[in-house]
């Protein structure tokens, strides 16, 4: 898609969402960001998440197909997000996943992914779960804390030279990191972000830095 019609698109998107999502169009008019006003993609304001921890985000009247929250901990409230129709959902991340990395079947996916797997609502894990189906690879799976059996899958993979994707969460990775000295040519790592409550917070720098010392 050329930048001109992504951008006339989201003009389009923002049109619609103005005038048939109540509490997007009442904020939007709150900052002054009214459709008369947007006339460009730099204009069209974004809705402060807060809104989604403490209303329901939605445009029209229907019954969602599922329900997204976000992670969280125990000390915050979750932002919820209603999904109409997943299958839209579906082939919006497979059609990312194919502009940046290539069909899924060429892959081998493999989740580390406990404290999204430990509870429901996760949109994290549906996209995972369809890269594992789509993949086909025998290794691929959810490994949840069995880090001694990812970490043979890992170093199997590696001496194939198997392409392989290794999705986790931050805490799960550092703690992986911790345990096992890898050199990965083979394997990217797609870092999902967040400690969960289960570790310090590091910055984006910090992890990276630690991951590279781990992980050749």
């Amino acid at each position: 898609m050329q930048a001109a019609d992504f951008e006339a698109l989201s003009l389009d998107i923002f049109q619609f969402q103005y005038r048939h999502n109540p509490i997007y169009g009442q904020y939007a008019k709150a900052v002054g960001s009214t459709p008369h006003k947007v006339r460009e993609l730099k204009d069209i304001p974004f809705l402060p998440i807060s809104f989604f921890k403490t209303h329901t985000v939605a445009a029209g009247s229907f019954e969602p197909e599922a329900v997204f929250e976000s992670s969280g901990t125990t000390l915050t409230v979750n932002s919820r997000h209603y999904v109409k129709d997943l299958g839209l959902y579906t082939r919006s991340f497979l059609q990312a996943f194919q502009q940046f990395y290539g069909a899924p079947e060429g892959w081998c996916i493999l989740g580390l992914l406990p404290s999204y797997l430990e509870r429901k609502g996760s949109s994290l894990v549906v996209m995972a779960d369809e890269l594992v189906r789509r993949s086909g690879h025998p290794l691929s799976g959810f490994y949840l804390y069995d880090h001694e059996k990812l970490a043979q899958s890992l170093a199997q993979l590696e001496q194939q030279g198997q392409k392989t994707l290794l999705i986790g969460v931050t805490f799960a990775l550092l703690d992986f990191a911790e345990k096992y000295s890898l050199s990965l040519q083979h394997t990217t790592v797609m870092e999902t972000g967040g400690m969960k409550g289960r570790r310090e917070e590091w910055t984006r720098a910090r992890c990276m830095i630690f991951s590279g010392s781990a992980w050749e």
